[in-house]
């Protein structure tokens, strides 16, 4: 049985409080929301922490807001089993919804937030593995060791981003509110949040939290889809996650007459270290009818970019060949899906 290193534990009734706690303890102190990532990660040594502050008494954090412009403020506590069943996230987001309700199993949606996945660790089969199995291989890059055993004489990390809802975020638009006592509140895009490097995958200092995701209001006759790739169609991570999105103008609204592409965003996941946006499909598409021919062209650009390692388990050979198959899937489910409400 493996069983959680002692550590200190705090549990603030403010946000106030958490962020007077990071910063006095910046690096020590470490978060904890639903708990079904970092808990497992200190029992098996992955992540270490002095001090670990719960989430679960700060109020303001679970909800969600619309604004004034239409916007939706979705708090970082919210239950992922919530943003899943909630309507009008289910109306006007169907990709984020069905992403949240692909994560894991039942029981960890309703212990793990938003706020978790977004900021979830990268993975990889050589540091997700006890203590005893790293150290007889001599560690590795992520932590307590030199090598890397993906990449031989890589000089950075390369384990997976593994985060669902990440895909779906980029392709809305969303953004991020990151808070710190010294610095207040900032905004970053979701796409700007993730850097290329498994072991600091993420522009959040040791002093910041995450509080809030805003997704901009979805435009008229947006479509999106989100498709997984995983052993199991429960519990498992992705081998390879994507996201699309795109805006149909004119036509008829039929099988015959779907209408014109325009802002065509396609994301994939968990074949690197950050979602990694596709590039130059939404000049292939823009302008052109949603058919077959068209999802044909973008899938195989979409295959022409891809280049899965293998930081987690899956052949990478067959996770390529799965890439044009799950865009192509993920363009159909959106276009049958039908414009957000």
């Amino acid at each position: 049985m493996l069983r959680l290193p002692a550590f200190a534990y705090s549990s603030p009734k403010s946000l106030e409080a958490v962020l007077a706690t990071l910063a006095e303890q910046p690096g020590r102190a470490r978060l904890i929301a639903g708990g079904t990532d970092l808990l497992p990660n200190l029992k098996h040594g992955i992540e270490e922490a002095g001090l670990v502050v719960s989430l679960k008494h700060v109020p303001g954090l679970d909800g969600v807001e619309e604004q004034s412009d239409g916007s939706l403020r979705l708090g970082a506590m919210l239950t992922l089993e919530d943003l899943a069943n909630h309507d009008v996230v289910r109306a006007r987001y169907p990709a984020l919804a069905s992403a949240a309700g692909q994560i894991a199993g039942p029981h960890h949606r309703r212990m793990g937030t938003l706020g978790g996945n977004v900021c979830l660790n990268t993975r990889c089969v050589y540091i997700n593995q006890t203590h005893f199995w790293r150290e007889s291989l001599g560690y590795c890059l992520k932590k307590d060791g030199s090598a890397c055993h993906v990449v031989k004489r890589g000089k950075r990390c390369v384990a997976a981003a593994s985060n669902d809802t990440a895909p779906v975020l980029t392709t809305l638009g969303a953004r991020l509110v990151i808070a710190s006592a010294a610095r207040g509140e900032r905004e970053i895009d979701v796409g700007d949040f993730y850097t290329q490097d498994g072991v600091f995958n993420k522009d959040l200092q040791p002093d910041e939290m995450l509080t809030h995701v805003i997704v901009p209001p979805p435009a008229k006759g947006l479509h999106s889809a989100y498709g997984k790739l995983r052993p199991r169609d429960s519990i498992d991570f992705p081998r390879l996650s994507v996201a699309v999105a795109f805006v149909l103008k004119g036509g008829a609204g039929t099988a015959a007459d779907p209408g014109k592409v325009h802002d065509l965003h396609i994301v994939v996941s968990a074949l690197a270290s950050t979602p990694v946006k596709l590039r130059k499909v939404d000049e292939l598409a823009e302008g052109r009818t949603a058919d077959e021919t068209l999802f044909e062209e973008i899938a195989a650009a979409a295959y022409k970019q891809c280049h899965p390692l293998t930081s987690i388990d899956g052949d990478p050979a067959y996770r390529r060949d799965m890439v044009p198959v799950y865009v192509k899937r993920a363009l159909r489910d959106a276009l049958a899906s039908g414009a957000s409400a």
